[in-house]
């Protein structure tokens, strides 16, 4: 089965849980909530948890698939508290309005608050209590300070960032869970795939940073130029826009010479391959929207 079908089918039956009590959850947090799921999202930190276990020798793909939708929550419940007033105050996500935009602040921080508290149950629900454990504290160290996501955000707040430790817990962390849960979910080794995985989170913050700088609200479906806007660490401001390219392209290079000793590694490389994919192509649709602009 594709593995995009897969993930979606996983955050499906990840959503359902919240239908199945005797008591009606309010509809505007349900309604919240699967918007800030469903609505679009390239899927690719659970594709990654996916891809990283076919490479390990998939022998428990059920598992891969819950702890992916896990961290495809977390994800989603990030991006839902970031577009926040008191964060970036961003009117648009995914080409929609923001969660707070559509239903409201309260409601927005509370669907965050479910998404994550969700995430936890679905990989306690998975049946393997043992694996479960390691799971969820993989997945916590991707949350928690001073690594993980949350630490991403409160660096936001400070008067000065240092800029590596900023970039890696509020972008590659997520990614490190990703890739080290799908190791484990499969009976490996998950500490042998930081090192690719915390390449791959500088890879993609560096493309974020380009896109801030050089795209357009249409291209990438939310607010540009956030960054300089509100004074945090940006790639090209830092090194200037034609070796944050090249630094882009170096970081992707690198994370392919760090897949450590697995299986088979096609499936990681075909995932690296899309993401580079990815990039470029936002890239040139960012390049021809601003021309036509």
């Amino acid at each position: 089965m594709n593995p995009v079908t897969r993930v979606e089918r996983a955050l499906r039956r990840a959503l359902s849980l919240l239908e199945e009590e005797d008591v009606p959850s309010p509809t505007l947090l349900r309604k919240a909530v699967r918007d800030a799921v469903l609505q679009g999202g390239g899927r690719l930190r659970p594709a990654l948890t996916l891809a990283v276990s076919a490479s390990c020798g998939d022998t428990r793909p059920w598992l891969a698939e819950d702890f992916g939708a896990a961290v495809e929550l977390v994800h989603c419940a990030s991006l839902v508290h970031d577009d926040l007033p008191c964060f970036d105050d961003a009117a648009m996500r995914r080409g929609l309005p923001s969660i707070h935009r559509a239903y409201g602040e309260p409601i927005a921080v509370l669907a965050g608050d479910e998404l994550i508290v969700l995430a936890f149950e679905v990989i306690a629900r998975s049946g393997e209590p043992r694996a479960a454990a390691q799971l969820i504290s993989i997945l916590a160290r991707g949350v928690r300070s001073p690594r993980g996501i949350i630490a991403g955000q409160a660096w936001e707040s400070e008067t000065s960032a240092p800029p590596e430790l900023y970039r890696r817990a509020k972008t590659a962390s997520l990614f490190e869970a990703a890739a080290c849960g799908g190791a484990a979910a499969a009976g490996a080794d998950p500490r042998s795939w930081r090192a690719f995985a915390t390449k791959i989170g500088d890879a993609y913050q560096i493309a974020d940073d380009i896109l801030d700088v050089q795209s357009t609200p249409w291209a990438v479906g939310k607010p540009v130029g956030q960054d300089d806007l509100l004074g945090r660490p940006n790639a090209v401001k830092q090194h200037g826009a034609e070796e944050a390219h090249a630094l882009l392209r170096a970081t992707l290079q690198d994370a392919l010479s760090s897949i450590p000793p697995c299986e088979s590694p096609a499936p990681v490389e075909a995932w690296v391959e899309r993401v580079s994919w990815r990039i470029e192509e936002t890239l040139r649709l960012s390049v021809e929207h601003r021309k036509v602009g």
